[in-house]
């Protein structure tokens, strides 16, 4: 089986122009926890999580601490915003590399690429690196685990 059997093909992406803010806004009203970053051909140049605007949020000590388990409750700061001047800045300024794999690609190859990258979503371009599709873990297992029969 291949990514192009199970991946998703409409995949909402943004312009690495987009406002930081305005991708997040995308992430929360499509629920999603990927945004490919394309340019105007439609060729995958870099990739958002979510994870990667969680942590603007974050305080600085959250790095500093091996285990944080013994804070039960972080109150107020859970409700911290990153300042105006990052909110708006380009969505490029935080977008990591470009991760993703051919539509021909199988799937236990995907996975493995997943769990390698730490990754929820594999973005899926064509030979031209046009974005085609996305595939979450979800999408994958389900496809795997339905072959699955009992003899």
């Amino acid at each position: 089986m291949k990514i192009s059997d199970c991946m998703k093909r409409k995949v909402i992406s943004s312009k690495p122009d987009l406002p930081i803010l305005e991708a997040a806004k995308l992430l929360v009203y499509h629920h999603i926890g990927c945004l490919p970053i394309v340019n105007e051909n439609s060729e995958l140049i870099g990739l958002v999580r979510i994870r990667d605007l969680i942590t603007l949020a974050m305080p600085d000590f959250i790095n500093l601490v091996d285990n944080v388990d013994f804070v039960r409750d972080f109150g107020a700061v859970e409700d911290d915003i990153p300042d105006c001047a990052v909110l708006n800045a380009p969505i490029s300024s935080v977008m990591g590399d470009p991760v993703a794999v051919e539509a021909s690609a199988g799937l236990v190859r995907v996975i493995a690429l997943l769990q390698e990258h730490a990754m929820n979503d594999m973005p899926v371009v064509d030979e031209d690196h046009h974005l085609v599709g996305i595939a979450s873990y979800v999408d994958i297992g389900v496809a795997l685990l339905s072959n699955w029969k009992s003899e």
